[in-house]
């Protein structure tokens, strides 16, 4: 057996190390559940397009389970012995989206003290997924355009051309196709990107997966609160199945989360005002003002869940790990949202 290479041995410590981070991460994450029409017909496309290499396109509101489903994607696909690489492009500064993306050399620039293998390279033979796509800025859109045409791209600070062979599945809850007409997006990039479209339905949507959904997170949350739920009140169920769930799926399992803290018996119970309740006396709307934007749902279920955890922001127990947003993000919306700690 030859000797690694230092490129080699760099790469596979870098992937090693990545998939350690996304083992933690995603111990408690969930899989597709539902019997609905509307995502039994998602998951037929999903066996379709698993087959091939084609670059897949997800669209859906915040909260549809993107993440799952390009995973289920990668799962089903020839590649599924390598990593899926997770990039959150909304995530990341302007200023390090190319080092994140294609890595960067030893004093590349001021604060590379040391060689960076960036996600396309750790991706190699598999699939890298892009969250928020659109939020890419200019300049890397045309990166990644010539990476997805050419399949090679250089470390930054290197001029010799590396060559990957990576399956690209992007996501957002924005319309590429607006973004593209409005001028922000590049048409070539989008035209690349989406070769096979995928669009997730709202939960409203599925309203009837929603006690299955329900059921099979309770006993996880359940033991992450360490409470023992053997199930749900029906009662509750019935407030679950009536909302119509403007965040999704994530905003379902972080009211479920936040009633089983609640919960004092044996028994998952949603307690008045946990949910906003149409017509009733714990609704937070007026029958003269029955609908809110989405900023004002927005708004109060974020703070809904900084009360519930002491307006801690990071950390695995902290209100961004329960939102499943990175910390600078939800630390932007907050001030947009002149969300404040009172």
């Amino acid at each position: 057996m030859r000797d690694l290479t230092p490129d080699e041995l760099a790469r596979l410590q870098a992937e090693n190390a990545y998939l350690r981070q996304e083992v933690e991460r995603d111990a408690d994450c969930g899989e597709i559940v539902g019997k609905s029409e509307a995502i039994r017909h998602v998951l037929e496309q999903v066996d379709q397009v698993a087959a091939t290499d084609a670059s897949v396109l997800i669209h859906g509101e915040t909260g549809t389970g993107k993440e799952l489903i390009a995973l289920a994607v990668h799962q089903r696909s020839r590649r599924s012995h390598k990593a899926m690489v997770k990039v959150n492009c909304g995530a990341i500064s302007a200023s390090l989206v190319e080092s994140e993306l294609f890595g960067h050399e030893k004093g590349a620039f001021t604060g590379a003290l040391e060689r960076r293998i960036g996600r396309f390279e750790l991706a190699d033979g598999g699939t890298l997924f892009l969250d928020e796509v659109a939020e890419l800025p200019a300049e890397m859109q045309v990166k990644l355009l010539r990476v997805l045409q050419e399949k090679e791209f250089e470390r930054v600070g290197s001029s010799r051309p590396m060559r990957v062979d990576v399956r690209v599945i992007a996501a957002g809850n924005r319309d590429l196709a607006d973004e593209v007409a409005a001028g922000r997006f590049r048409a070539d990039l989008y035209y690349r990107l989406n070769v096979f479209p995928l669009a997730l339905p709202p939960l409203r949507e599925r309203q009837e997966d929603v006690p299955l959904i329900a059921a099979c997170m309770l006993p996880r949350i359940a033991e992450q609160v360490g409470k023992p739920l053997r199930g749900i009140a029906a009662e509750a169920m019935a407030r679950l199945e009536a909302y119509p769930w403007p965040g999704n799926v994530r905003e379902l399992l972080n009211v479920l989360e936040r009633a089983a803290i609640l919960s004092s018996g044996p028994m998952l119970e949603i307690r008045q005002g946990l949910l906003p309740t149409a017509g009733g006396p714990s609704t937070s709307t007026s029958s003269a003002n029955p609908l809110r934007t989405l900023a004002e749902v927005e708004r109060e279920h974020i703070e809904r869940v900084l009360e519930a955890r002491d307006w801690v922001i990071d950390g695995p127990r902290g209100t961004a790990k329960v939102l499943g947003l990175h910390p600078s993000t939800l630390r932007s919306r907050m001030l947009k949202l002149d969300l404040h700690r009172p």
